[in-house]
């Protein structure tokens, strides 16, 4: 007989403690009627034992069930003196399937809660709306509402604004309903919140490529509404709703697929981004057969799945082979945007910068609104003007003061302008400034953003070579001025005199531009700061330079872990940037703006001028590393060892901790194998100055 399973776990909310002896009573439900199966007990660890309950055979088609569901739904109450009775029906178990269900308890008086029935076009199980038989009822109204608002979880008040980059949330606010509807809120943590979404609204029996395509999907479009603020910038207490004609399905109290979970578990910081986009992609998508929509249909992601199609191949089939999957390690907090001071004439960072780049982006609608180059982030005469005439458009005071007001409304023009939360976003421009070519030919007639950038480069070159027409205002505007200045640049240097911006002319732009910023800035001087503040999620060339001077830093500060020089700014140039700026007292939080940019490369100019008092080919300490040993000598060997690793694959790579493990030994071990050294796992003299010698020549 077919069988799925089922375990129960009860807690306090946001399970800070489980509960213990909690009765839990499983009834089968059978033509809309709950017929009792059993009854148990929680542990002390607040679960049950696993459950086996029958279920329907999974080998058997929806055409050979009449029609049926694949599934058997059960519905679930536990009872427990002193709190709340819950009943939580629909639950649904899957041939094969463990299902986990967690349930919070909470104390005082009995009040009735069942599931929610979402609204919705495309949920596909049967916690959902009109496509289901026997769907659950709705949540019956609260009889005391005092005693809820008193008891739901309270989170800080939030200033809205577009998150200055894309972060994991540790948790997530659902509010329960329509988002003008007098609905519940809940928060929960951001993985549970995932695993929810994907268990009301796929199968779990799905292959496993159809599962990830909706997973990635749904966390997409999850971080989109964390990233642009979208329901805090409006008003609302909360940062995403169930309500499927708004957001994606959310069902307090389900239970959750053990299949579903382990891949959340492994995918869940994994999302979709559009090419030189800063924002996760609104993955907009639906069931494809109760409803239809512009973007992924779940339904189809199962037969190209079954076609032998992979995730994101599935993922660029509906949505272009412009997205691509990115991840990110910034699991945090949510927290308001707002610096919390105003930000004036003289103010200067990393905010200022946002800011530009933010006005910048809106002066494309609205070119009354004057062009800030470079960003820099400095709060000058020209940042004050922008402000001004920001305000004067939005009815605002008119000071050149961006108080919480001016930046809420900023936020919320520039939402608008670059359409952040819809699923045709044209984008937030990923690296302002990198020089790398948009992917966008540019002609004139344009006015966007990248048109800026090549006013920009251009204006710049023409100061220099009296060949090249001049540009005098920088307007987004590809007009009769920018078009002379792109025909002479293209005669000046060889290309097509065509007037338009393509690949070649761009890269050629930027090209000769990055040469006169050398002229300015000899090697031995700090190369000009690109005027945006540097972080995971960023690539091109100034961060390259970036890695490059980190590596050289870390010759004499081995604290510094040494890093692949691929202009690719993740997860481990973040670490050596982190640690570069608790050594030398700046604030450690792993982003290169003007002040690290600053320090970075001075240090880095006085290594390699030979001012470094520390040797690049450290010495043999005089006692053999081995199992066991502790400190800077091993953290050095285990960083010197990862870094050979990275052009030799027979060297495993290894945790940078300092002390001497089993897989520091093996490591070890592989080096000394590959040299024809004696391959005992122990760091002597000969192994010390062959692993000295051997990153020498790789990072020479």
């Amino acid at each position: 007989m077919p069988i799925g399973k089922l375990q129960i776990y009860t807690s306090l909310a946001d399970e800070a403690l489980p509960v213990a002896n909690v009765i839990v009573r499983i009834f089968k439900e059978v033509n809309g009627e709950m017929v009792y199966e059993n009854y148990l007990l929680t542990d002390e660890g607040g679960k049950t034992p696993v459950l086996s309950l029958d279920a329907v055979n999974r080998s058997l088609s929806l055409d050979e069930l009449n029609h049926e569901r694949p599934y058997t739904t059960y519905s679930v109450e536990i009872i427990q003196a002193g709190y709340q009775p819950l009943l939580v029906q629909g639950v649904q178990i899957f041939d094969g399937e463990l299902s986990e269900l967690r349930l919070f308890l909470f104390p005082g008086r009995n009040l009735e809660t069942e599931v929610d029935n979402i609204p919705d076009h495309h949920l596909l199980t049967n916690y959902g709306g009109s496509n289901v038989s026997n769907a659950p009822t709705r949540t019956q109204e609260m009889q005391d509402t005092r005693f809820y608002e008193e008891n739901m979880i309270k989170t800080p008040e939030r200033s809205p604004f577009v998150l200055n980059g894309v972060i994991i949330p540790r948790q997530i606010r659902v509010h329960l309903g329509r988002p003008t509807s007098n609905a519940e809120n809940i928060t929960v943590d951001f993985i549970y919140y995932i695993k929810n979404v994907c268990s009301s609204e796929v199968y779990p029996t799905w292959p496993r490529q159809a599962l990830l395509a909706n997973i990635h999907a749904q966390v997409s479009l999850a971080l989109n509404r964390v990233y642009t603020e979208w329901y805090p910038s409006k008003g609302y207490n909360f940062d995403i709703t169930n309500n499927t004609a708004f957001d994606q399905a959310f069902v307090k109290n389900r239970d959750i697929y053990d299949s579903i979970s382990v891949l959340v578990d492994e995918v869940f910081n994994q999302y979709l981004r559009k090419r030189n986009y800063a924002e996760p992609f609104y993955a907009e998508y639906c069931d494809g057969k109760i409803a239809t929509c512009p973007g992924m249909k779940q339904w189809g992601t199962l037969t190209l799945a079954n076609q032998g199609m992979s995730a994101i191949q599935i993922l660029q089939h509906y949505y272009t082979d412009e997205v691509r999957l990115v991840s990110t390690d910034r699991i945090e907090d949510v927290k308001g945007s707002y610096p919390g001071t105003p930000m004036r004439l003289g103010s200067s960072g990393d905010d200022v910068q946002l800011i530009q780049s933010q006005l910048n982006a809106i002066a494309v609608n609205y070119p009354a609104i004057p062009i800030i180059y470079p960003v820099d982030g400095v709060f000058g005469e020209d940042t004050q003007e922008a402000v001004r005439v920001f305000q004067r458009q939005f009815n605002l005071t008119a000071d050149g003061v961006v108080g919480k007001s001016t930046w809420y409304k900023i936020n919320y023009i520039y939402i608008a302008v670059r359409k952040l939360a819809e699923l045709s976003s044209i984008g937030r421009v990923e690296n302002e400034l990198s020089g790398e070519w948009p992917g966008v030919v540019l002609r004139q007639g344009d006015r966007n953003v990248y048109v800026q950038q090549i006013q920009f480069y251009l204006s710049s070159i023409a100061s220099f070579d009296q060949q090249i027409s001049p540009i005098d205002s920088i307007d987004s505007y590809f007009g009769t001025e920018t078009y002379n200045a792109v025909r002479s640049f293209q005669k000046e240097y060889g290309l097509t005199q065509d007037g338009v911006v393509g690949q070649a002319t761009w890269n050629r732009i930027y090209e000769v531009y990055s040469q006169l910023v050398g002229i300015i800035n000899p090697d031995d001087q700090v190369p000009v700061y690109p005027g945006i503040a540097l972080r995971v999620g960023s690539s091109g060339q100034d961060v390259l330079d970036v890695q490059e001077a980190l590596n050289i830093v870390g010759i004499e500060y081995p604290d510094i872990p040494i890093l692949v020089e691929d202009g690719i700014y993740g997860a481990n140039t973040r670490e050596a940037v982190t640690e570069f700026q608790r050594l030398f007292g700046l604030d450690a939080d792993g982003i290169v703006g003007s002040k690290t940019w600053q320090k970075l490369f001075e240090v880095a100019n006085a290594i390699s001028n030979g001012s470094s008092s520390s040797p690049a080919f450290p010495t043999y300490p005089g006692t053999a590393l081995r199992y066991g040993s502790r400190g800077e000598d091993v953290t050095l060997i285990q960083q010197r060892l990862n870094f050979i690793s990275i052009y030799y694959d027979q060297i495993p790579s290894i945790n940078v901790d300092g002390i001497f493990g089993t897989a520091t030994q093996n490591a070890v071990i592989a080096f000394q194998r590959m040299l024809g050294l004696n391959a005992d796992g122990i760091v002597g003299m000969q192994t010390w100055n062959a692993i000295m010698e051997i990153y020498q020549e790789l990072s020479s």
